[in-house]
């Protein structure tokens, strides 16, 4: 392993409810320190989940405890199910039994579904309590964690129940990722190569040459999730409640939230690889209905080939409904709007836009030729 760099920080400027998201590794070692210039009184109280508390959370208590911060940790069971109403009511009821009031900080410690669930409770009990996100995964460190986007499921679909609110600080330690399979590891890893694709060539290029090293190598990693998050940070910035260009960060996830539906939020398919298998097929999309090169698509396919990730729906293990019944799916999204499914397209590498304008009989030949 390389030399440990520095943290790095992103600042995301939304006015009074601005924030920094610090980046390197051995920041959870750094906790307390971090974490204690936001404390009215020396106590905070942690949200995980039984993977994470068993690998990290001692270490995160004892670094709170060195800066005279006392912590109680509820610890949740993992999974994508732990999304839901009832883990959200206990955790509510738990913040409350800790006596947390509204100037106190709440600590999500996790993946996405942990920061998820903890942000929204957070927004929710009294009205809005503030939190502080420590991603303990690629895909949240680059994605959920930053944004402001919280929620829970509902057997309507995912994130359909939830809020923006918006972290007060997010502490992205990139050692942790060293725990995670190379599995999870490479899904998180779908979310980067997303934001190359959807607005940043050069980054795309960066990542076809460097990606395959970033288990390996803490610099290129820290500079992979930077970008990710700079580049989050500058679209949520602009346009923090979805009205416009926030949507581009939907890129390959109309697809993918059916594939994930389809396979019932399971392990069969992970969110990233749902997201790697969707921005494959968007730019096949976009090839067919004449917006880009078919080089484009190639690239795509031949970068998350490389990497060792599913990239067409042949990928996924075990049946799958039929094109009909995909197709209906996506209509489920958050993204239909006045009943069209809207899709992120691309007129090139780092080149998408939002389109609903998309023929049914050229989404559905997409669909059959990927399995």
């Amino acid at each position: 392993m390389t030399h440990h760099p520095d943290p790095v920080t992103v600042h995301v400027p939304l006015g009074d409810r601005a924030y920094d998201v610090r980046i390197g590794p051995g920041l959870i070692d750094r906790a307390g320190g971090e974490i204690a210039p936001l404390l009215r009184r020396p106590r905070v109280a942690i949200v995980t989940d039984e993977t994470v508390a068993g690998l990290h959370l001692k270490r995160l208590q004892a670094a709170l405890t060195v800066q005279g911060i006392v912590s109680e940790a509820l610890v949740l069971p993992p999974g994508e199910s732990t999304k839901s109403w009832p883990h959200l009511t206990a955790t509510v009821e738990w913040l409350l039994d800790q006596r947390v009031e509204r100037r106190d900080i709440v600590v999500a410690f996790g993946g996405g579904v942990i920061g998820d669930l903890v942000g929204f409770a957070a927004a929710i009990m009294r009205r809005g309590v503030r939190f502080v996100q420590i991603p303990t995964t690629l895909l949240a460190q680059v994605d959920s964690s930053v944004g402001g986007k919280t929620g829970i499921n509902s057997r309507h679909g995912k994130n359909l129940i939830g809020a923006f609110h918006q972290p007060s600080l997010v502490l992205a330690d990139i050692a942790v990722l060293d725990t995670l399979t190379p599995r999870d590891f490479l899904a998180g890893y779908g979310e980067v190569a997303k934001y190359g694709l959807l607005g940043d060539a050069d980054f795309f290029e960066w990542l076809e040459v460097n990606a395959p090293k970033l288990r390996d190598d803490m610099a290129l990693r820290q500079h992979a999730v930077a970008h990710s998050v700079a580049m989050k940070a500058g679209i949520v910035t602009r346009d923090e409640t979805e009205q416009g260009e926030r949507a581009l960060l939907n890129l390959g996830h109309t697809f993918g939230h059916a594939l994930e539906s389809a396979t019932g939020y399971s392990a069969r398919l992970l969110h990233g690889e749902g997201v790697a298998i969707g921005c494959a097929l968007a730019f096949d999309l976009s090839a067919r209905m004449g917006l880009c090169s078919q080089e484009a698509p190639s690239r795509v396919l031949d970068h998350l080939r490389q990497m060792g990730m599913p990239a067409a729906i042949r990928d996924i293990p075990g049946d799958l409904p039929d094109d009909a019944a995909l197709i209906a799916l996506m209509g489920q999204d958050k993204k239909v709007v006045d009943g069209r499914l809207r899709f992120v397209l691309a007129r090139g590498i780092g080149e998408a836009f939002v389109s609903d304008d998309v023929q049914p009989g050229l989404l559905a030949d997409v669909l059959r030729d990927a399995r």
